[in-house]
C-alpha cells in the first residue's frame, strides 16, 4: 500500500468534521455516524470540543481508498488555533479545502489558502451543505476563481468535458494533446495538481454522505505519494500529553523505518524510543515499527519540540501565525507563581506560540493569545490539567520594534579572567522578514566556533526593544568582528557580550514602535456605508473604494488591531443584525499613536538589569562598568562602520596604532601612574672587578600574518599564493635584520592545524616559528617579550592592539606592520643607493685601469 498523509482544513463551522466523519464512515474507518452537534465524533475526542462544538486540537484517523493507506488529519477551524493549524502542514502531502456552500469564500479561508501556498501543499476542494446552499455550483465556481485563481475546476463527473477544457487551457502542450485525442491524460493531471495549477472542485454534503465518493474516488486518482529515502528522517509536529501524564511527540517518518527500543540522537542527547504509537481519535494501537510516510507518536523522548527534524530532517521554518494579543494570568490566592510556572511550561510545549513569559518585576505571568476564544480555553485546560482556577485578563496589544538605520552594536565582558568582544552590524529589514543573522567575521581573527555560539546566543533569546520593552523584529544582524582570550574566555562570555552588543546597538538607533494590522471585509447596508467609513477612519484604518452590490456594499481595508477591538459587535449593533464583519491579521506595520504607547509604557531601557547596553571592562584587577555610549572609548576593535576614505587619503602614510601618549594614558589609568627614576647613582664596583656590562642583544619579533595581510602587495600575493607571500616576506626580512643589525624573529600562527606540533627553523639570518596546536601566534609573542623584554632590546612588529598593549606593559617597543612597511622600504631603497654606489665605484676603477693600460701600450708604440 502507498502512504500518503491528507490534512483537512476549513473555517470554522464550514462543515470539516462533518465531512470528516463521513469520509471516515464511507470507507469503513467508521461503524457508525457520528455528528457534532450530538458530541458524539470520532474526531472530536475532548469534553472542550464536545462541549463547544469546535475543533480545538488536531487529530488522527486512517482509512483505506484504492491503493492508498491515507492518515487523515483533522485540523482546527478557528482563527484562534490556527498556529496549531500550520504546525500540521509541515507533513501534509495533500489537503483537502472545505468551503462552506452557504458562506461562501470566509476570512480564515483566505488564511488557510495563503498558507498552503507558502507550504506548496497540494490541495482539494470540497464544497459542503450544498443540500442548504442558495447557489449554483457555476456560481461557487466563480467565486472559488475569483479568491483563488483559474486554477479551480469542478471535478464532477458530469462534467469530465467542461473540465478536460479548463485542463487543456493550464499547458499549451496539453492543448495539444486534448485537440488530438479529445482528452487529458491522468498523469498529466497529477502533475498539475502537484504543481499547484490546478485544484479539483468537488461538490456535496458531509452530512447527508454525498459527494463524498466523487471526493474519494479523485483522490485515490490523482493522489500520488512521495518518495521517500532510505535512511531515517523524520518531522515532529505536535507534542502532547495522554491521561496518565506520558509525554508524546507526534511525528511522521519521512525516510528508512523508526523501531521501539531504537537510539534517538538529537539536540545533543540520546534517547530510546520505548513505545509507538497508531492513533485513531483517542484510541490508539501500538506498533513495533513504523515505515516511512507513516505517522504515529512516540514515547520516551523529553525534549523534542514542534517543528524539529530528526535523522536526516533539518528544522522547519519558523511559523508565520503568531498571536498579537498579550494576556496576564491571574492566580488564586495563596497559588505561588514561581511554583506554578513550571506547569505551563507543559502547556507551552504542546503550542509554543503562547509565548509564556514571567515578568520578574511585576511577578506576573503573560502569556499570547490570538484573541478570546483561546483564552477561555486555556483557563479550562489549565482547571482540567491543574485544578486550578485562573482568571485572564483584558488582552492587551502585543507590540513589536524595530529599527530605522543602520548601527554598530558593541558588547564587552571582561571581568576578572573573562574576556569576550562581539561588533554586531544592524541594519533594517522590510516589514514581516523577522531577525536574520548572519556573519562575514574571518576565521583568522574569531575561530568558528565561538562564531557558531555567538550566533546561537542571538536566536536563543527574545530580545527587548528600547522604546516599550517590546520584542524586536525585521532586523538584520551581522556578526563583523569578535575577539576572544586564548585562556579566560569561556563560552558564557561571549552570552554576555553578544546580548550587550543588541542591547547598546538599539540605544543608538532610531526605533520604532510597531502594532498588528487587520485587514477587513465590511459588508452594511448602502445607506450605512457612511457611518462605516467615519468608523474606520476614526480607527486609523485605511480602505479601498467602496463595491456596490445592490442592497449592500463591500468595504475593504486594513486598520490596527487595537482599533478594531469590539467593532464587530458595534457593526452588528447600528445594522441592525445586518452588517458582515470579517478580518484576518496582516503583520505588523508602524504605530498610529507611537508617542501614547511609548508614554504610557514608561520603559527605562538603561533601568532593565536582564537587558543592559553597558560593557564590563577591566582595571586594576577587576571589572568596571562603562555606559553604553562610552564603550567605543574603550572598546578593543575598530568600528566596522567606519566610512571608507577617499583615495588620495589612502595613500598617503598613516598611524595604525595608538600613539604613545594614548597608549601611555590606557596604562596609566589600568596602572597607576608611570614612575621614572630619574637619576641613579654611580655602581661602585669592589677592587680588581672588571666594570664591563654585556652589550644587549637586539630583538625584532614579527607577527607574521599580521603583516602579510595589512601590506596589499603581499596580501595580493596571499590570495593567489600564501607560501609565495610567507617566503617574499623572509626575504625582506633577512635583508632588513642584516642591515640593522636585528636578530629576527617571524611568528607564523598555526594553532588551528590538526596535530601541529610546531615547527622552529633558521631561514638564512633570521628565526622563524609555526606555532603549535592550541597556541595562538599572539600567545606566542607574549610569552617571549615576557622573556626577553626585561635584558634584551626588543621591538614588536605587529597592528594587533592587545600585542601593542602588552609589549607597552613589558616595557618594549612596537611598532604597527604600516610604519614597518615605511621602514623596511626605506633600508631597501638605502642598500640599492649603497650597492649603486659600490658599483659605480667599481666600475670607475676599472675604467680608469683600462685608461691606464690603454695609455701604457701606446707609449711603447706598436708592437715590433
Amino acid at each position: 500500500m502507498k502512504k500518503i498523509t491528507i490534512g483537512i482544513l476549513a473555517h470554522v463551522d464550514a462543515g470539516k468534521t462533518t465531512l470528516a466523519e463521513g469520509i471516515l464512515y464511507h470507507t469503513g474507518a467508521l461503524r457508525r455516524l457520528g455528528r457534532v452537534d450530538h458530541g458524539d465524533t470520532a474526531l472530536d475526542t475532548h469534553a472542550l470540543e464536545r462541549e463547544r462544538g469546535i475543533t480545538i486540537f488536531a487529530s488522527q484517523a486512517s482509512f483505506t481508498v484504492g491503493d492508498l493507506d491515507v492518515t487523515l488529519l483533522d485540523t482546527p477551524g478557528h482563527v484562534d488555533f490556527s498556529a496549531e493549524t500550520e504546525r500540521i502542514m509541515q507533513v501534509l502531502d495533500y489537503a483537502i479545502l472545505v468551503i462552506s456552500g452557504t458562506d461562501g469564500v470566509q476570512a480564515h479561508t483566505r488564511t488557510l489558502t495563503r498558507l498552503l501556498a507558502l507550504y506548496r501543499i497540494p490541495t482539494f476542494l470540497f464544497v459542503t451543505k450544498m443540500d442548504f446552499a442558495r447557489r449554483s455550483e457555476a456560481e461557487l465556481i466563480a467565486e472559488l476563481r475569483a479568491e483563488f485563481g483559474d486554477g479551480c475546476i469542478s471535478f464532477r463527473s458530469e462534467a469530465r468535458r467542461a473540465r478536460d477544457e479548463a485542463l487543456a487551457m493550464c499547458r499549451e502542450s496539453l492543448l495539444d494533446i486534448y485537440l488530438e485525442t479529445g482528452r487529458i491524460p491522468d498523469d498529466a493531471i497529477r502533475a498539475l495538481i502537484r504543481e499547484r495549477a490546478v485544484f479539483p472542485c468537488y461538490f456535496g454534503s458531509g452530512l447527508k454522505l454525498t459527494g463524498i465518493g466523487e471526493l474519494l474516488d479523485g483522490l485515490a486518482q490523482y493522489a500520488e505519494p512521495p518518495v521517500f529515502p532510505d535512511v531515517f528522517g523524520a518531522r515532529v509536529f505536535k507534542i502532547s500529553y495522554d491521561p496518565q501524564g506520558n509525554r508524546l511527540t507526534h511525528l511522521r517518518v519521512t525516510g528508512g523505518r523508526l523501531k521501539v527500543r531504537e537510539v534517538l540522537t538529537y539536540g545533543g542527547r540520546s534517547e530510546k524510543v520505548s513505545q509507538l504509537r497508531v492513533y485513531a481519535g483517542a484510541r490508539f494501537t501500538p506498533v513495533e515499527e513504523m515505515e516511512s510516510g507513516g505517522i504515529c507518536a512516540v514515547l520516551g523522548l523529553s525534549a523534542t519540540q514542534n517543528g524539529q527534524g530528526l535523522g536526516y530532517e533539518t528544522a522547519g521554518a519558523a511559523p508565520v501565525t503568531e498571536p498579537v494579543m498579550n494576556y496576564r494570568i491571574l492566580l488564586p490566592n495563596g497559588c505561588d507563581a514561581q511554583t506554578f510556572l513550571p506547569k505551563l511550561h507543559r502547556l507551552a510545549e504542546e503550542d509554543p506560540q503562547l509565548h509564556l513569559t514571567w515578568d520578574p518585576h511585576l511577578q506576573e505571568i503573560h502569556v499570547g493569545l490570538m484573541g478570546d476564544v483561546q483564552a477561555e480555553i486555556l483557563k479550562c485546560l489549565i482547571r482540567e490539567r491543574f485544578q486550578t482556577d485562573v482568571e485572564i485578563d483584558s488582552g492587551r496589544v502585543l507590540y513589536k520594534e524595530t529599527i530605522r538605520n543602520c548601527v554598530e552594536g558593541v558588547g564587552h565582558y571582561e571581568p576578572l579572567r573573562h574576556y569576550a568582544e562581539v561588533h554586531l552590524r544592524m541594519e533594517p529589514l522590510p516589514r514581516g522578514s523577522g531577525l536574520v543573522f548572519a556573519t562575514e567575521c574571518s576565521e583568522d581573527a574569531l575561530d568558528r566556533n565561538w562564531q557558531r555560539l555567538i550566533q546561537t546566543h542571538l536566536a536563543e533569546r527574545t530580545h527587548l526593544g528600547v522604546l516599550t520593552g517590546s520584542p524586536i523584529t525585521d532586523i538584520k544582524l551581522t556578526l563583523t568582528a569578535g575577539r576572544a582570550h586564548p585562556k579566560h574566555t569561556e563560552g558564557g562570555d561571549f552570552r554576555q557580550a553578544t546580548y550587550r552588543a543588541v542591547r547598546q546597538g538599539l540605544m543608538q538607533a532610531e526605533s520604532v514602535l510597531l502594532e498588528p494590522y487587520y485587514t477587513f471585509r465590511l459588508e452594511v447596508p448602502a445607506e450605512q456605508i457612511g457611518r462605516a467609513i467615519n468608523d474606520i477612519r476614526a480607527r486609523s484604518g485605511t480602505f479601498d473604494a467602496p463595491v456596490s452590490g445592490g442592497a449592500m456594499t463591500l468595504l475593504c481595508g486594513r486598520a490596527p488591531v487595537a482599533s478594531l477591538n469590539g467593532y464587530a459587535a458595534e457593526i452588528a449593533a447600528y445594522t441592525g443584525g445586518r452588517g458582515r464583519f470579517s478580518c484576518e491579521v496582516a503583520g505588523y506595520d508602524v504605530c498610529h499613536d507611537s508617542d501614547a504607547q511609548i508614554a504610557a509604557a514608561a520603559y527605562d531601557p538603561e533601568a532593565d538589569p536582564d537587558h543592559s547596553p553597558d560593557s564590563i571592562f577591566c582595571a586594576h584587577g577587576a571589572g568596571f562598568p562603562v555606559k553604553w555610549h562610552l564603550v567605543p572609548q574603550y572598546m578593543h576593535l575598530e568600528s566596522c562602520l567606519k566610512k571608507p576614505e577617499p583615495v588620495t587619503a589612502r595613500l598617503q602614510p598613516k598611524n595604525l596604532y595608538l600613539d604613545d601618549k594614548e597608549l601611555e594614558a590606557i596604562m596609566t589609568r589600568e596602572f597607576g601612574p608611570i614612575r621614572r627614576r630619574e637619576y641613579a647613582p654611580a655602581r661602585v664596583l669592589p677592587t680588581g672587578e672588571s666594570a664591563s656590562v654585556p652589550d644587549r642583544v637586539r630583538y625584532l619579533i614579527v607577527d607574521g600574518y599580521n603583516v602579510i595581510f595589512a601590506w596589499p602587495e603581499l596580501h595580493a600575493l596571499a590570495d593567489s599564493n600564501l607560501d609565495a607571500a610567507r617566503s617574499r616576506l623572509m626575504h625582506i626580512l633577512c635583508n632588513y635584520g642584516a642591515f640593522a643589525k636585528y636578530e629576527v624573529v617571524l611568528v607564523f600562527d598555526a594553532y588551528r592545524v590538526a596535530d601541529n606540533p610546531g615547527r622552529r627553523f633558521d631561514f638564512h639570518n633570521i628565526h622563524v616559528v609555526y606555532t603549535a596546536k592550541n597556541e595562538t601566534g599572539d600567545l606566542y609573542i607574549e610569552k617571549r617579550i615576557a622573556e626577553i623584554g626585561k635584558n634584551d632590546q626588543v621591538r614588536v612588529v605587529t597592528s594587533d592592539g592587545l600585542i601593542q598593549l602588552s609589549a607597552v606593559r613589558s616595557g618594549v617597543l612596537r611598532m604597527s606592520a604600516m610604519e614597518f612597511r615605511r621602514e623596511a622600504e626605506s633600508v631597501s631603497a638605502e642598500i640599492h643607493e649603497i650597492l649603486e654606489n659600490l658599483n659605480r665605484t667599481h666600475m670607475g676603477r676599472i675604467g680608469e685601469r683600462l685608461r691606464a693600460e690603454t695609455n701604457a701600450r701606446r707609449e711603447k708604440g706598436p708592437a715590433k
